[in-house]
Protein backbone atom coordinates (compact mmCIF):
# COMPACT_ATOMS: atom_id res chain seq x y z
CA UNK A 1 0.00 0.00 0.00
CA UNK A 2 1.29 3.44 -0.92
CA UNK A 3 0.99 5.92 1.93
CA UNK A 4 -0.21 9.50 1.44
CA UNK A 5 3.28 10.89 1.88
CA UNK A 6 4.62 8.54 -0.77
CA UNK A 7 1.76 9.46 -3.12
CA UNK A 8 2.61 13.14 -2.69
CA UNK A 9 6.29 12.41 -3.29
CA UNK A 10 5.47 10.37 -6.41
CA UNK A 11 3.19 13.11 -7.74
CA UNK A 12 5.81 15.80 -7.19
CA UNK A 13 8.38 13.63 -8.92
CA UNK A 14 6.16 13.14 -11.95
CA UNK A 15 5.33 16.84 -12.03
CA UNK A 16 9.02 17.76 -11.95
CA UNK A 17 9.76 15.27 -14.72
CA UNK A 18 6.98 16.73 -16.84
CA UNK A 19 8.28 20.26 -16.33
CA UNK A 20 11.89 19.33 -17.01
CA UNK A 21 10.92 17.61 -20.26
CA UNK A 22 9.59 20.82 -21.78
CA UNK A 23 12.97 21.71 -23.26
CA UNK A 24 13.93 19.08 -25.82
CA UNK A 25 17.37 18.26 -27.18
CA UNK A 26 17.97 16.03 -30.19
CA UNK A 27 20.84 15.14 -32.50
CA UNK A 28 20.44 15.49 -36.25
CA UNK A 29 22.56 15.23 -39.37
CA UNK A 30 22.30 17.04 -42.67
CA UNK A 31 24.32 16.52 -45.84
CA UNK A 32 25.92 19.64 -47.29
CA UNK A 33 26.64 19.67 -51.00
CA UNK A 34 28.58 22.92 -50.47
CA UNK A 35 30.91 21.34 -47.91
CA UNK A 36 30.67 17.85 -49.44
CA UNK A 37 30.12 16.13 -46.10
CA UNK A 38 27.54 15.25 -43.47
CA UNK A 39 27.21 17.88 -40.74
CA UNK A 40 26.13 16.94 -37.22
CA UNK A 41 23.67 19.21 -35.43
CA UNK A 42 22.48 19.59 -31.85
CA UNK A 43 18.98 21.05 -31.68
CA UNK A 44 17.37 22.43 -28.52
CA UNK A 45 13.79 23.69 -28.57
CA UNK A 46 11.23 25.10 -26.18
CA UNK A 47 7.64 23.78 -26.35
CA UNK A 48 5.93 24.32 -29.70
CA UNK A 49 3.82 27.51 -29.62
CA UNK A 50 0.26 27.56 -30.93
CA UNK A 51 1.46 29.64 -33.84
CA UNK A 52 4.71 28.08 -35.06
CA UNK A 53 5.75 31.36 -36.66
CA UNK A 54 6.28 32.61 -33.09
CA UNK A 55 9.37 30.40 -32.96
CA UNK A 56 12.72 32.23 -33.02
CA UNK A 57 15.89 30.62 -34.34
CA UNK A 58 19.38 30.85 -32.86
CA UNK A 59 22.22 29.33 -34.88
CA UNK A 60 25.39 28.60 -32.88
CA UNK A 61 28.53 28.10 -34.90
CA UNK A 62 30.05 25.62 -32.44
CA UNK A 63 27.87 22.79 -31.18
CA UNK A 64 30.44 22.30 -28.41
CA UNK A 65 29.30 25.64 -27.01
CA UNK A 66 25.91 24.12 -26.24
CA UNK A 67 27.48 21.97 -23.52
CA UNK A 68 30.29 24.27 -22.44
CA UNK A 69 28.03 27.31 -22.11
CA UNK A 70 25.22 25.24 -20.53
CA UNK A 71 22.82 26.46 -23.19
CA UNK A 72 20.06 23.94 -22.48
CA UNK A 73 19.92 24.81 -18.78
CA UNK A 74 19.95 28.54 -19.53
CA UNK A 75 17.16 28.23 -22.10
CA UNK A 76 15.16 26.12 -19.65
CA UNK A 77 15.59 28.62 -16.81
CA UNK A 78 14.76 31.70 -18.88
CA UNK A 79 11.77 30.03 -20.53
CA UNK A 80 10.35 28.97 -17.16
CA UNK A 81 10.68 32.58 -15.98
CA UNK A 82 8.91 33.69 -19.17
CA UNK A 83 11.91 35.85 -20.00
CA UNK A 84 12.33 34.59 -23.56
CA UNK A 85 10.08 33.79 -26.50
CA UNK A 86 9.69 30.31 -28.05
CA UNK A 87 13.10 29.30 -29.36
CA UNK A 88 14.93 26.74 -31.47
CA UNK A 89 18.70 26.58 -30.95
CA UNK A 90 20.81 24.81 -33.59
CA UNK A 91 24.43 24.07 -32.77
CA UNK A 92 26.65 23.05 -35.69
CA UNK A 93 29.51 20.64 -35.20
CA UNK A 94 32.28 22.12 -37.30
CA UNK A 95 34.05 19.58 -39.48
CA UNK A 96 37.10 21.81 -39.89
CA UNK A 97 36.69 25.07 -37.98
CA UNK A 98 40.13 26.37 -39.05
CA UNK A 99 39.00 26.31 -42.68
CA UNK A 100 35.26 26.94 -42.26
CA UNK A 101 35.40 29.89 -39.84
CA UNK A 102 36.69 33.06 -41.42
CA UNK A 103 35.67 35.78 -43.86
CA UNK A 104 33.91 34.60 -47.02
CA UNK A 105 36.04 35.21 -50.08
CA UNK A 106 39.06 36.47 -48.11
CA UNK A 107 41.34 33.69 -46.79
CA UNK A 108 43.73 34.55 -43.98
CA UNK A 109 47.38 33.70 -43.46
CA UNK A 110 48.24 30.24 -44.87
CA UNK A 111 44.71 30.02 -46.31
CA UNK A 112 43.02 29.95 -42.92
CA UNK A 113 39.27 30.25 -43.46
CA UNK A 114 39.55 29.15 -47.10
CA UNK A 115 36.18 27.32 -46.86
CA UNK A 116 34.34 30.23 -45.20
CA UNK A 117 32.30 30.98 -48.31
CA UNK A 118 31.24 27.34 -48.63
CA UNK A 119 30.30 27.31 -44.96
CA UNK A 120 28.26 30.49 -45.38
CA UNK A 121 26.42 28.93 -48.33
CA UNK A 122 25.73 25.87 -46.19
CA UNK A 123 24.16 28.03 -43.46
CA UNK A 124 21.96 30.07 -45.79
CA UNK A 125 21.04 27.61 -48.54
CA UNK A 126 21.00 24.28 -46.71
CA UNK A 127 20.78 24.63 -42.93
CA UNK A 128 18.02 27.26 -42.83
CA UNK A 129 15.68 25.31 -45.16
CA UNK A 130 16.42 22.10 -43.23
CA UNK A 131 15.58 23.65 -39.85
CA UNK A 132 12.41 25.26 -41.21
CA UNK A 133 11.26 21.92 -42.56
CA UNK A 134 12.21 20.10 -39.36
CA UNK A 135 10.37 22.68 -37.22
CA UNK A 136 7.43 22.99 -39.65
CA UNK A 137 8.01 26.75 -39.66
CA UNK A 138 7.49 28.74 -42.83
CA UNK A 139 9.17 31.85 -41.43
CA UNK A 140 10.83 32.30 -38.04
CA UNK A 141 9.89 35.33 -35.95
CA UNK A 142 13.61 36.19 -35.85
CA UNK A 143 16.89 34.57 -36.87
CA UNK A 144 20.07 35.14 -34.87
CA UNK A 145 23.52 33.72 -35.55
CA UNK A 146 26.18 33.66 -32.85
CA UNK A 147 29.61 32.30 -32.12
CA UNK A 148 32.71 32.50 -29.96
CA UNK A 149 36.23 33.45 -31.04
CA UNK A 150 36.69 32.34 -34.70
CA UNK A 151 33.05 31.27 -34.69
CA UNK A 152 32.14 34.82 -33.68
CA UNK A 153 34.05 36.23 -36.64
CA UNK A 154 32.19 33.79 -38.88
CA UNK A 155 28.81 34.71 -37.36
CA UNK A 156 29.39 38.41 -37.96
CA UNK A 157 30.55 37.86 -41.53
CA UNK A 158 27.63 35.60 -42.44
CA UNK A 159 25.11 38.00 -40.92
CA UNK A 160 26.61 40.99 -42.75
CA UNK A 161 26.46 39.21 -46.10
CA UNK A 162 22.95 37.78 -45.59
CA UNK A 163 20.90 40.36 -43.73
CA UNK A 164 17.92 39.34 -45.87
CA UNK A 165 17.90 35.99 -44.01
CA UNK A 166 19.42 36.94 -40.63
CA UNK A 167 18.23 39.61 -38.19
CA UNK A 168 20.81 39.63 -35.39
CA UNK A 169 24.43 38.65 -34.75
CA UNK A 170 25.94 37.73 -31.39
CA UNK A 171 29.72 37.74 -31.09
CA UNK A 172 31.60 36.53 -28.04
CA UNK A 173 35.26 37.57 -28.17
CA UNK A 174 35.29 37.68 -31.95
CA UNK A 175 38.60 37.04 -33.73
CA UNK A 176 38.51 40.37 -35.54
CA UNK A 177 42.32 40.46 -35.66
CA UNK A 178 42.02 37.79 -38.41
CA UNK A 179 44.80 38.76 -40.82
CA UNK A 180 46.51 37.81 -44.06
CA UNK A 181 49.94 38.03 -42.40
CA UNK A 182 51.74 35.96 -39.81
CA UNK A 183 51.47 37.30 -36.25
CA UNK A 184 55.24 37.99 -36.18
CA UNK A 185 55.41 39.80 -39.53
CA UNK A 186 56.87 43.24 -38.89
CA UNK A 187 55.16 44.70 -41.97
CA UNK A 188 51.74 44.18 -40.39
CA UNK A 189 49.41 47.19 -40.20
CA UNK A 190 46.04 47.36 -38.40
CA UNK A 191 44.77 49.58 -41.19
CA UNK A 192 45.81 47.29 -44.04
CA UNK A 193 45.85 43.71 -42.80
CA UNK A 194 42.77 43.09 -40.64
CA UNK A 195 40.60 41.29 -43.17
CA UNK A 196 37.13 41.86 -41.71
CA UNK A 197 37.85 45.56 -41.11
CA UNK A 198 38.89 46.01 -44.73
CA UNK A 199 35.89 44.05 -45.99
CA UNK A 200 33.39 46.14 -44.05
CA UNK A 201 35.17 49.39 -44.86
CA UNK A 202 34.93 48.71 -48.62
CA UNK A 203 31.45 47.14 -48.49
CA UNK A 204 28.60 48.94 -50.21
CA UNK A 205 26.03 46.88 -48.36
CA UNK A 206 23.78 48.51 -45.79
CA UNK A 207 22.52 45.50 -43.85
CA UNK A 208 19.70 46.14 -41.41
CA UNK A 209 21.00 44.08 -38.48
CA UNK A 210 21.23 44.23 -34.72
CA UNK A 211 24.59 43.43 -33.12
CA UNK A 212 25.66 42.15 -29.71
CA UNK A 213 29.36 42.09 -28.82
CA UNK A 214 31.18 40.80 -25.75
CA UNK A 215 34.89 41.20 -24.92
CA UNK A 216 36.80 40.23 -21.79
CA UNK A 217 39.86 42.15 -20.70
CA UNK A 218 41.72 40.13 -18.07
CA UNK A 219 43.72 38.07 -20.57
CA UNK A 220 44.37 40.82 -23.12
CA UNK A 221 47.95 41.14 -24.41
CA UNK A 222 49.82 43.49 -26.69
CA UNK A 223 49.72 40.83 -29.40
CA UNK A 224 47.24 41.97 -32.06
CA UNK A 225 45.62 38.52 -32.28
CA UNK A 226 44.73 38.72 -28.59
CA UNK A 227 43.61 42.35 -28.64
CA UNK A 228 39.94 41.35 -28.51
CA UNK A 229 38.79 44.63 -26.98
CA UNK A 230 40.70 46.85 -29.40
CA UNK A 231 39.68 44.92 -32.49
CA UNK A 232 36.04 44.75 -31.40
CA UNK A 233 35.89 48.48 -30.67
CA UNK A 234 37.45 49.28 -34.04
CA UNK A 235 34.82 47.19 -35.82
CA UNK A 236 31.98 48.78 -33.88
CA UNK A 237 33.22 52.27 -34.70
CA UNK A 238 33.40 51.32 -38.37
CA UNK A 239 29.81 50.03 -38.32
CA UNK A 240 28.67 53.26 -36.67
CA UNK A 241 30.48 55.38 -39.27
CA UNK A 242 28.74 53.50 -42.07
CA UNK A 243 25.40 54.33 -40.41
CA UNK A 244 23.87 50.97 -41.35
CA UNK A 245 21.79 50.86 -38.17
CA UNK A 246 20.74 53.10 -35.27
CA UNK A 247 23.36 53.29 -32.48
CA UNK A 248 20.90 51.57 -30.14
CA UNK A 249 21.00 48.45 -32.30
CA UNK A 250 24.61 47.84 -31.28
CA UNK A 251 25.23 46.39 -27.82
CA UNK A 252 28.79 46.18 -26.52
CA UNK A 253 29.61 44.54 -23.19
CA UNK A 254 33.16 44.76 -21.92
CA UNK A 255 34.12 42.90 -18.75
CA UNK A 256 37.62 43.99 -17.79
CA UNK A 257 37.94 41.35 -15.07
CA UNK A 258 36.61 38.50 -17.22
CA UNK A 259 38.37 36.33 -19.74
CA UNK A 260 37.65 35.36 -23.32
CA UNK A 261 36.88 31.76 -22.43
CA UNK A 262 34.02 29.30 -21.96
CA UNK A 263 33.41 30.18 -18.31
CA UNK A 264 33.05 33.90 -19.04
CA UNK A 265 30.93 33.31 -22.15
CA UNK A 266 28.65 31.03 -20.16
CA UNK A 267 28.13 33.69 -17.49
CA UNK A 268 27.19 36.33 -20.04
CA UNK A 269 25.09 34.04 -22.24
CA UNK A 270 21.78 34.59 -20.37
CA UNK A 271 22.06 38.36 -20.97
CA UNK A 272 22.70 37.72 -24.64
CA UNK A 273 19.72 35.37 -24.94
CA UNK A 274 17.36 37.89 -23.34
CA UNK A 275 18.66 40.51 -25.78
CA UNK A 276 18.18 38.19 -28.75
CA UNK A 277 14.76 36.68 -27.97
CA UNK A 278 13.53 38.33 -24.80
CA UNK A 279 9.90 39.19 -24.20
Amino acid sequence: MIKNGNILFLFCGLLFAACSSKIKEIKEEVYSRHLQKHISLTIISTPVPKNKSDFNLLILNDAKDIDQLHVKNIVDSLYRKKSIQPLVVVGITAFDRVQEYGVAGYPGYQDKGASAEKYSNFIINELLPFVKKKSAVRKFNSVTIAGTSDGGLSAFDIAWDHADKIDKAGIFSGSFGFSNLDATDTSYSDDKNRIIINKIRSSRKRPHLKYWFYAGGSDETADRDNDVIGNTKDLIELIKKKKVCPPGDIVYIEEKDSKNDDASWGQIFPRFLVWAVGK
